[in-house]
């Protein structure tokens, strides 16, 4: 969530809630009502401004589902077949359905829709990127200049997040420190982070540790530096990392945590900043549709 919020600074950014998306598995309507107002509260808590940042629901842009079915057209099926995303989830058990497999063409959509340069994501978003940019080459080699190619703006430090069990860190794999659950399941679920057997008297490699991995996302650098030192010497057990670590989370969110609180006791506020965000991105939408439509030769009565 960090690199979102420190981009909308400088530039203008469009950052939605993909519940188009988490039809692919969730189908719950009071979970996906519940999950949608949990995202949207968290990013406002930990700072996105509304007044910077158009933020907004995907369900409320119904133009970017029209695109993906344009941009199906144009993509080739084995770029979608070569897509680690789809292969990954059907490994882990996961029932596949059409939305799962054609997911990197909405997708696309999202994105293309709003002619971004670049777009935040982690390193395992990449290849997204790179199928989106072959999807936006095939339409304007198609259908003429319409869409702008983005580019993959990936902050090393956080491209990968582990979880507490040393795997990519994912609700799916049921392996999350929750921002802003409990501060006692919070702790429990710090001191749970698998570590290896190294004993205290040994040294460790700082570098091949989870709790390291989350420590360097909450430390300041001088503190990284210290306990990367004290990993390197003997007499440290990974118990005092862990510990430092759930110290310095409800020390870092605390602020963040307490205006989730203010939010969630007043959810007509959230709502009130993705209407108005979906507003603004659907302007957005509209214009770019209406290219679309031209360039392609689908006439219809919105573009006469």
């Amino acid at each position: 969530m960090r690199p979102p919020l420190e981009l909308q600074v400088e530039h203008e950014c469009f950052y939605f809630i993909a519940n188009y998306h988490a039809l692919t598995s969730l189908d719950d309507r009071k979970l996906m009502e519940e999950y949608t107002r949990e995202v949207a509260t968290g990013f406002l808590a930990l700072g996105l401004d509304p007044e910077k940042t158009t933020f907004f629901r995907q369900t409320d842009v119904p133009e970017v589902t029209e695109l993906a079915w344009i941009l199906s057209c144009v993509t080739p099926m084995g770029l979608l077949q070569r897509c680690h995303s789809y292969k990954d989830k059907v490994a882990q058990g996961l029932l596949p359905n059409h939305g799962l497999f054609a997911y990197p063409v909405l997708q696309a959509a999202d994105i293309l829709i709003y002619k971004p340069h670049v777009v935040p994501v982690g390193q395992d978003q990449k290849q997204h990127i790179e199928v989106t940019q072959d999807i936006q080459g095939k339409f304007n080699q198609t259908f003429g200049e319409v869409f702008v190619r983005p580019e993959p703006l990936i902050r090393e430090e956080v491209a990968v997040i582990p979880g507490i069990d040393g795997q990519k860190m994912s609700k799916s794999y049921d392996n999350t420190i929750e921002l802003f659950g409990p501060e006692k399941e919070i702790r429990k679920r710090i001191m749970s982070i698998v570590t290896d057997s190294t004993p205290v008297e040994d040294p460790k490699d700082p570098d091949q540790c989870n709790v390291m991995a989350l420590l360097r996302l909450v430390a300041s650098p001088q503190e990284v530096a210290d306990w990367e030192q004290r990993y390197r010497q003997s007499g440290m057990g990974y118990g005092e990392a862990k510990k430092r670590m759930f110290e310095l989370f409800i020390e870092v969110l605390g602020p963040a945590r307490k205006r989730y609180e203010e939010l969630t006791a007043h959810p007509e506020q959230v709502d009130r900043v993705l209407a108005e965000g979906g507003r603004r991105a659907r302007a957005v939408a509209v214009e770019t549709m209406r290219q679309v439509r031209k360039a392609c030769g689908l006439m219809t009565v919105r573009d006469s």
